[in-house]
């Protein structure tokens, strides 16, 4: 069966079961892998996506058939990938998910010991190559597929992060989404103080209740509204395999993930102080400002898991946010967990006093955009025409795309990392800053082709 190669992304595999996802095709991409990375033993996770089992079978068929032992943690988030890759000596480990997309995507995220993402730029894109050579001889020797359930063990580890005794009972609204955060937020939760009310927690592929994708407005209206009907302190919801979570307050009101960022900068800084921390360059400015307060020493790095995982690790900073809901530790592998944002937050809130809103008023004081994106036929040369085009700005850098800096606002240009987009991102120092400048960029970008999705 031929591979669409346009499945192979930046930092994952992705695509639509079963005309570009299925298991036929992950056969071929799995020799592929094995092909490039001679692996002796692998583990493998998937979450509740209703195709998840025929490419679960598919890969561990080719697997075994190639004498490679299968350790298997089942249906699972992909934090415990992440888990399993920085605790146990496979040389893989597998995660069938498409995180926040609807239900007719499914993909596959690889991690090598670590963990170590496997991206466009260690490997993935010589996976896509190496299908031209067709599947490897069958080994003489079957492997062996072994259950595996570390449930136990990553709650453990997650625990230890936090302080467990300061929880207080708060009033706390979890919305899985009917993703995987149905299985882990009850198991990590369990024995804690919190007064805990749960919406979507079954595990259903299908999303009968809405996708879980935090990100678009609409899919947080039930939780909003529960939060309100209760009082609730605050509200959780995370994406589809729960390594990302967003906030809600208990106004009701999404947290941006830059607020996010500010609030637990502030948190780890006044626990240890001096530490580095990392920020994407979408983050807003109140983040290198709450990091310069607090004392501790800000980097700004390019978007995205992979980037943020290396340069973790070469700097040993000690969290990492991005304004996308993924929030990093380097206690955690250098890696993100949305159970334990979730955790730390509410360890925040019980040694504060203070409502989840009067410490979002006092973080939230740039108005934003949000991200508004465009299908541009030519996005290096819409990106180089707004290099250009800002010849009086005080600053201009390339962390990632182009920000270009003014005294009263700044913006972002960049390329989609997982779609063919490009992404505006502009924050301003008042309402009707942001209203002009983003209506100008609009209209710049506009007139260089792009059309506005």
């Amino acid at each position: 069966m031929a591979v669409d190669p346009s499945i192979f992304k930046d930092y994952d595999i992705r695509g639509t079961y079963p005309d570009k996802i299925n298991g036929p095709v992950f056969a071929e991409i799995t020799h592929a892998i094995v092909r490039k990375f001679q692996p002796k033993a692998v583990a493998i996770c998937r979450d509740m996506r209703l195709s998840g089992g025929e490419i679960r079978d598919a890969i561990v068929g080719v697997l075994t058939s190639l004498g490679i032992d299968v350790f298997d943690a089942g249906l699972n988030g992909t934090e415990m990938q992440y888990f399993i890759a920085g605790t146990k000596p496979y040389d893989l480990v597998f995660m069938i998910s498409a995180s926040h997309n609807p239900p007719e995507y499914n993909g596959l995220k690889l991690v090598k010991k670590g963990p170590i993402a496997v991206t466009s730029d260690s490997g993935m894109y010589e996976v896509r190559d190496l299908i031209a050579l067709g599947p490897l001889p069958a080994s003489q020797t079957q492997g062996k597929v072994t259950s595996i359930d570390l449930m136990g063990e990553w709650k453990a580890k997650i625990s230890s992060l936090i302080d467990i005794g300061g929880f207080k009972p708060l009033s706390v609204v979890v919305d899985a989404g009917n993703g995987m955060a149905g299985k882990l937020v009850p198991y990590a939760f369990n024995g804690l103080p919190f007064r805990l009310t749960t919406m979507y927690m079954s595990l259903d592929g299908s999303f009968p209740n809405h996708v879980p994708n935090p990100l678009i407005e609409s899919n947080t209206a039930d939780l909003k509204k529960k939060i309100l009907e209760i009082g609730a302190d605050v509200g959780l919801t995370f994406d589809g395999d729960a390594d990302r979570v967003f906030l809600v307050d208990d106004k009701g009101r999404m947290v941006s993930g830059t607020v996010t960022t500010a609030l637990l900068a502030r948190y780890i800084l006044q626990k240890h102080p001096g530490e580095l921390i990392l920020y994407n360059a979408i983050c807003g400015r109140i983040v290198p400002q709450i990091i310069e307060k607090y004392g501790g020493r800000s980097k700004r790095v390019r978007v995205g898991h992979s980037y943020i995982k290396t340069y973790m690790r070469e700097t040993n900073a000690i969290f990492a946010g991005e304004h996308s809901g993924h929030y990093y530790f380097r206690e955690f592998f250098a890696a993100e967990s949305g159970v334990l944002t979730a955790l730390m937050v509410l360890s925040l809130l019980s040694g504060e006093g203070r409502k989840l809103s009067q410490l979002v008023d006092e973080l939230d004081v740039y108005p934003a955009s949000g991200e508004i994106n465009f299908v541009v036929s030519d996005i290096p040369a819409a990106i180089a025409a707004i290099k250009t085009g800002f010849p009086y700005a005080i600053a201009l850098d390339e962390v990632d795309g182009i920000s270009v800096w003014y005294k009263e606002y700044w913006f972002n240009v960049r390329a989609s990392k997982t779609e063919p987009l490009l992404r505006l991102n502009v924050e301003a120092d008042n309402k009707e800053i942001l209203e002009a400048k983003s209506k100008e960029l609009v209209a710049k970008i506009e007139s260089l082709g792009g059309k506005r999705k």
